[in-house]
């Protein structure tokens, strides 16, 4: 078992195509689907962690519709279960101003999840939630996963300190005993909140599979690399500037990065 410690289209056809019309979907209530029971959840989406990308950045991978609207877009992959609920999110990275003008990446982002007991049939209790925040290095454990080898995560804010131990929060991904899917089970012990609740999501094969895709996605983007490829533009001259302006003219000063 592996076991990590971590500190704190639309188409259009010939000529007689017409211009293109958004569709206006008709609102939908519960009247028209009489046996769909809704699940509902107490998140606030002005608490909800957000992902925010640069204007460059989004003017290229948002489409037309989203283009000139506020630049914080709030995205949340959630899946419903009879004891619990896990909705996950990412987190974008932390930057900082150096003395030569250029910006640092500070803080590497995070993908949150966050898991929410349920309280009724389809009912969850979001303001209970507890939240697991997985690395960059963690997202690469579980883009990598092997089910015949469960992996567990260990968090721990004050490792190293004398209040070690006081709350801790243990992640375990493993396979279901029948191989019909995974399962995340949660564990947080709070001895000052006398806290010690145990949450367990089984995850289907189709859902765990959109966990990794997304995973793999936004992984670059975590480590900010996607803000790094945006400084490296043309200028007026046509020619290409780079963050490392020693490795575009020697390539073999590779000890020479101005770090």
């Amino acid at each position: 078992m592996l076991r990590f410690h971590v500190l704190g289209t639309h188409f259009l056809g010939a000529a007689s195509a017409k211009p293109f019309q958004p569709l206006r979907m008709a609102s939908i209530s519960s009247r028209s689907f009489p046996n769909v029971v809704k699940a509902s959840f107490n998140d606030d989406s002005s608490q909800s962690h957000i992902f925010s990308s640069s204007p460059d950045h989004s003017a290229v991978t948002q489409p037309g519709f989203l283009r000139g609207q506020p630049s914080k877009i709030y995205v949340k992959y959630t899946l419903y279960k009879g004891k619990a609920a896990l909705g996950i999110q990412p987190k974008a990275p932390e930057y900082s101003t150096v003395d030569s003008g250029g910006i640092r990446l500070s803080k590497e982002g995070c993908v949150f999840l966050e898991f929410a007991p349920a309280v009724g049939t389809r009912q969850y209790d979001w303001s209970k939630k507890q939240i697991f925040a997985l690395s960059v290095l963690e997202i690469g454990t579980l883009l990598s996963f092997d089910p015949k080898e469960p992996c567990e995560f260990f968090h721990d804010p004050f490792m190293g300190k004398s209040e070690a131990g006081k709350i801790q929060k243990v992640l375990k991904v493993g396979m279901l005993q029948d191989a019909g899917g995974y399962f995340f089970n949660l564990r947080v012990s709070d001895r000052n909140l006398n806290i010690d609740e145990s949450l367990f999501m089984p995850i289907t094969k189709g859902e765990f599979s959109v966990m990794q895709s997304a995973f793999n996605f936004i992984l670059p983007y975590l480590m900010g690399w996607h803000a790094y490829m945006n400084s490296t533009k043309p200028n007026e001259s046509g020619q290409f500037t780079s963050a490392s302006p020693s490795i575009g003219k020697r390539p073999d000063l590779e000890w020479d990065v101005p770090f």
